[in-house]
């Protein structure tokens, strides 16, 4: 499976923001965001052109996601053939990726977490074992840890912190069981996320 190996704070930058994707550690003063913002003194900015700043927010989803450029793209064709609106589509269809339900039901602190939790083979879906973050989960599905997993030293803090989370409304999380529910597909709304998806169809129409 392909993915990014490079240094994951240089995304953010890139995004001109902090995306969130080392977890606690974007919360503190290490982030590698809030120091580089302290330590630098920004001179006169150029302006940036409209197909720039479409650019910037297909980046920003990507990395979010942590998608490559043919994932996402693929994703994006996907969203174009559903009814509705692309670009709202396309929000739904990264929330509905099983490596993003991971995360949203508070089972990893971020996606990359979540997705070595996949690929580890450490949840089930609907009480069969499954190894593939891109799948998309649908209403109804349960998420439930693997038995074996259930022993682990992870899984024993997880138990403990896990408590202090809150979830989005299109889950259900069982906090004494560990398994969530996906109680109804999410709406754009709902999805919480940090990019604008006209400037994804603007970029990708052109």
């Amino acid at each position: 499976m392909a993915r990014y190996i490079g240094a994951t704070c240089r995304l953010c930058r890139r995004a001109s923001g902090k995306l969130m994707l080392k977890g606690e550690r974007c919360y503190t003063p290490k982030c590698a965001v809030e120091r580089r913002t302290r330590n630098t003194a920004h001179g006169r900015r150029r302006r940036v052109s409209d197909r720039a700043l479409q650019l910037l927010e297909k980046q920003k989803a990507r990395y979010t996601y942590g998608l490559l450029e043919r994932q996402f793209r693929g994703l994006f064709s996907r969203a174009e053939k559903q009814a509705g609106i692309t670009g709202e589509n396309l929000q739904v269809l990264l929330a509905r990726r099983l490596d993003n339900v991971v995360y949203s039901g508070g089972f990893a602190d971020s996606r990359a977490q979540a997705r070595q939790l996949i690929l580890h083979g450490h949840l089930t879906l609907n009480g069969k074992r499954t190894d593939i973050p891109s799948r998309l989960v649908n209403e109804g599905d349960i998420l439930r840890w693997k038995e074996s997993s259930t022993r682990t030293d992870y899984y024993k803090q997880l138990l403990e912190s896990i408590r202090g989370k809150t979830v989005p409304a299109w889950l259900s999380l069982n906090q004494e069981t560990m398994t969530a529910r996906i109680a109804s597909l999410p709406l754009p709304d709902e999805t919480m996320t940090k990019f604008d998806n006209k400037a994804i169809v603007e970029y990708y129409s052109r």
